[in-house]
């Protein structure tokens, strides 16, 4: 069964690019106003949450790389993951396509030489959400997982706001599309 587990879950992380790449490209064309713009959904703002989907990437990469308790740089510790308000953070669009192409490199690398029994290998983190400040283990699998559907959920979050922003021609996000387009 493990075995057979790989495949569907390095396709995840595909596709997990490719609507971070889409995203990035509306986010580009939006207004400084418009991407720092209040909603009342995800972060707050296109902007927000788009550092919050990278920083989500960049912590469990770090966890997976062995790093229990990581902060995700330019982060104040203390604040929600891709929060910024630190020494050197995150500022501009520019920086956030620089520094994600980078972080999407990273986790290409590892899982080019992800193995099938790496997948139950248990991986401790101090958590910043459920279970919080407590040390847990999970396994390998189900956070090569989570990082894709917490992706996905948020990505769903950025598109409702280019919609309400009166975007009218969206990304597609949908995996059955990407599929279709390598066709």
């Amino acid at each position: 069964m493990v075995v057979q587990a790989i495949n569907p879950i390095i396709r995840l992380h595909q596709h997990r690019n490719r609507v971070n790449h889409k995203l990035c490209a509306f986010a580009i064309e939006l207004t400084n106003e418009q991407r720092h713009q209040s909603f009342g959904i995800g972060q707050g703002s296109v902007w927000k949450t788009l550092l919050h989907m990278m920083g989500a990437e960049y912590v469990w990469l770090e966890t997976i790389l062995g790093d229990a308790n990581p902060t995700m740089p330019g982060d104040v510790p203390t604040g929600l993951v891709g929060n910024q308000r630190g020494e050197n953070g995150i500022r501009t669009m520019d920086q956030l396509l620089e520094c994600w192409t980078h972080l999407e490199s990273r986790w290409n690398n590892y899982l080019e030489d992800l193995e099938h029994v790496d997948l139950n290998q248990l991986i401790p983190k101090i958590s910043t959400s459920s279970h919080f400040g407590q040390r847990k283990a999970t396994s390998m699998m189900d956070i090569l997982l989570h990082v894709c559907t917490h992706a996905h959920y948020t990505a769903a979050q950025v598109i409702n706001m280019l919609r309400q922003l009166g975007i009218v021609e969206l990304p597609d996000p949908m995996l059955i599309t990407m599929a279709r387009d390598e066709t």
